[in-house]
C-alpha cells in the first residue's frame, strides 16, 4: 500500500468512529451530567477506564471479544459472520472503547456548563424535556462537540497499541499510520519513518492549537456574558 491509500485508511476509521462517537456518547454524557442515580461513580469510571489501561491490555480483551471463539461472536453466525478480529469492522469497534472517554467528558462538561436555568425557562414556556433538549441544551453545548471532535479524530489516528492487537495491521484493511511507521522503522526505512512521524506531529500540534483557541474563545464569550 503506498502512504495516500494508509492514509485514506486512517482518515476513513477516525471519521467513522468519530460521527459514532458523537452520537452514542450523547445520552451517556447527558446521564452522566444531569442524572443523579448511585451507579454514576462506578459507570463514570467505567467509561474513563481507557485513558489508563494499556492499550495492548485492552486491544487483548478486545481480541477475546470479538474473536472467532466469542459468544459474541456466535450471536452473529447465523448472519455468516465467524469473527470481527483483524477486519475494519472491528477496528471501529476497538476505537470507539478506546476513544469513548475522549468524547464522554467534553460532552459530559459541556452539558454540566448549560445548567439548570435555561432548561427550567424552556419548561416554563411549556417545552417537553425533549425539546430543551434538542432546541436549548443541544445548542449551548455545540463548543463541547467541536472538542470532542477534534479528541476523539486525533486519538483515533494516534492508536497503535488496540490497532495492533485488534487489527495486526494487514494492507487494505487495518494498516494504519502508526502501524506503518512501526513497519518502515523495522524495515530501517528511516527516512520514510521521519517524514511520516513528522506529519503526525504537525497533526497532533495543530489539533492541541485548535483546541486552545477555542477555550479562549469559550472564556471570551463568557466573561462578556
Amino acid at each position: 500500500m503506498t502512504v495516500l491509500e494508509v492514509a485514506w485508511l486512517t482518515a476513513r476509521l477516525a471519521s467513522v468512529t468519530t460521527l459514532l462517537l458523537l452520537v452514542l456518547s450523547t445520552p451517556l454524557a447527558w446521564w452522566l451530567a444531569r442524572g443523579r442515580s448511585r451507579w454514576k461513580a462506578p459507570v463514570g469510571a467505567l467509561v474513563a477506564l481507557p485513558i489508563v489501561l494499556p492499550p495492548t491490555a485492552l486491544g487483548f480483551y478486545l481480541l477475546i471479544a470479538l474473536g472467532p471463539q466469542s459468544p459474541l461472536i456466535a450471536l452473529l453466525h447465523p448472519f455468516g459472520v465467524r469473527t470481527l478480529a483483524f477486519t475494519f469492522q472491528g477496528l471501529v469497534i476497538g476505537s470507539l472503547v478506546y476513544s469513548l472517554p475522549f468524547a464522554v467528558q467534553p460532552l459530559r462538561n459541556a452539558f454540566i456548563a448549560v445548567g439548570d436555568e435555561p432548561l427550567e425557562a424552556a419548561a416554563t414556556l411549556g417545552a417537553s424535556p425533549w425539546a430543551a433538549f434538542i432546541r436549548v441544551a443541544l445548542p449551548l453545548a455545540l463548543p463541547g462537540y467541536a472538542v470532542a471532535a477534534l479528541l476523539v479524530f486525533a486519538h483515533t489516528v494516534g492508536e497503535f497499541g488496540v490497532v495492533m492487537m485488534l487489527g495486526g495491521g494487514i494492507p487494505g484493511q487495518t494498516e494504519v499510520l502508526s502501524i506503518e511507521i512501526y513497519r518502515l522503522v523495522e524495515a530501517l526505512e528511516w527516512d520514510k519513518a521521519h517524514k511520516l512521524a513528522g506529519a503526525l506531529l504537525v497533526f497532533a500540534f495543530l489539533v492541541m492549537l485548535s483546541l486552545l483557541l477555542m477555550e479562549r474563545r469559550v472564556d471570551t464569550r463568557a466573561s462578556r456574558s
